[in-house]
Formats: C-alpha cells, sequence, structure tokens
C-alpha cells in the first residue's frame, strides 16, 4: 500500500462518522430501543454492535426484530469530532491546503445550512447530499453528479469515509481513490471472503481518525 495519495485535487468526505460524530443520536435511540422493548441499555447496545458486525445497520435491524417504530434521526445530538475543523483548514485550498473539497453524503435536507452551523462550510467547495439530489449512496449517480460538478476525473479525486458499503466500494467501482475512515459503527465491518468482493472492499488507504489524512495528504 501507498504511503501518500498521488496528487488528487478533490477531496469528497462523507459527513456522518466521517466529519460528524454521531454517538449521541445513537445513544438516544438506544434508550428509545430500551425503554420500549423492556431489554436493558447494556443488551441492546450490545445488540445493536453484532448485527453491525453483520453489516447490517444495527440500530434499524434491532427495531425491525422488536417491532419498533423508527423514529427520526436527531441531526441536532450530532456534533464534530475534535478534529474536523483543523483538518479541514490544513487541507482546503480555501485556507492556503492544495485540495478543493467535496461533500458526497447520504443526509436529511439542509446539509449545507448546519455544516455551516458547525463552522465548516467555509472549507468547503462542493455540496453534494441526497435529498436534495433524489439519489443515495451506494448508487453511482451520487457520486457520478458530484464528479461531474467539480469537474474532476474519478482518477483526480478520492472518497473519503466510513462505510465500506456506502463509500468505498461505490467510489472504488467508479475508479476514485479510497480512504476508509474507522470511525463510528463502521469500523467494525466484516470483509468478504470472495476475492473480487474482497478487492472492491479494500480502500487505498486506512486511517483510524481524520488527522490521520494529514499523514497520507
Amino acid at each position: 500500500m501507498n504511503t501518500k495519495i498521488n496528487s488528487p485535487s478533490w477531496l469528497f468526505f462523507d459527513i456522518g462518522s466521517t466529519l460528524v460524530d454521531e454517538t449521541k443520536v445513537y445513544e438516544g435511540r438506544f434508550k428509545y430501543i430500551a425503554e420500549k422493548s423492556g431489554l436493558s441499555y447494556k443488551e441492546v447496545c450490545e445488540s445493536v454492535l453484532e448485527l453491525f458486525k453483520q453489516n447490517k445497520k444495527g440500530d434499524k435491524e434491532l427495531m425491525k426484530h422488536l417491532g419498533l417504530v423508527v423514529p427520526e434521526w436527531k441531526s441536532e445530538d450530532e456534533v464534530l469530532y475534535l478534529d474536523t475543523k483543523l483538518v479541514l483548514q490544513k487541507l482546503s485550498c480555501k485556507s492556503g491546503g492544495k485540495y478543493e473539497i467535496g461533500i458526497i453524503a447520504n443526509q436529511n435536507p439542509g446539509s449545507k445550512e448546519r455544516l455551516e452551523s458547525f463552522g465548516i462550510l467555509e472549507y468547503i467547495d462542493l455540496v453534494v447530499a441526497s435529498a436534495e439530489e433524489g439519489c443515495a449512496k451506494p448508487d453511482s449517480k451520487i457520486f457520478e453528479i458530484a464528479l461531474s460538478r467539480a469537474g474532476v476525473r474519478a482518477a483526480d479525486a478520492v472518497m473519503i469515509g466510513d462505510r465500506i458499503d456506502n463509500d468505498i466500494i461505490p467510489a472504488n467501482e467508479i475508479g476514485m481513490k479510497t480512504v476508509w475512515v474507522k470511525q463510528g459503527y463502521g469500523k467494525y465491518w466484516s470483509f468478504s471472503s470472495d476475492p473480487e468482493m474482497r478487492r472492491l472492499e479494500r480502500a487505498d488507504f486506512e486511517v483510524d481518525d481524520l488527522s490521520g489524512l494529514l499523514k497520507i495528504c
């Protein structure tokens, strides 16, 4: 594996569990499941984790199994990771860095407004989010929209995200470079035993947090 990304012009980021810490949102969901089901909070956490290790959306799968209504995602409980702003500041050409910065994310309406409220929109050149585009990852269409608007070839762009299924596989399929940020529940991904699928699942680079990008960019 290379130690540096070779001269991309654009870095595209996911939002949830990549730029934004969703821990408090999940905690709220786990409390809701516990209250409605009679399971202990610990039992809920353990069940959800086991489902994520099976490459399933753990919280939703458990609620479905228990016959619970899935509540709305509480974006107001999201917070930035501690290193998000500094990393974007160092990388973005808007603040003296080398790269144009884009977003490719599955999000509720209002992504730009949320990024602005976090104080990071000033480092971002393009936001492409599912709610506004009518298509969502892992559909390659949303990646193609972003690349077209950026005016960049897939080979000259990098997708950075926490999800192997939504970020790494589809970006690999269209020829983007990829970085897996091993944060949130995405870090528990179980890789396929099939050689071809495993090839698609493998990111070009892996980092444990956003600060790790500064070593490879």
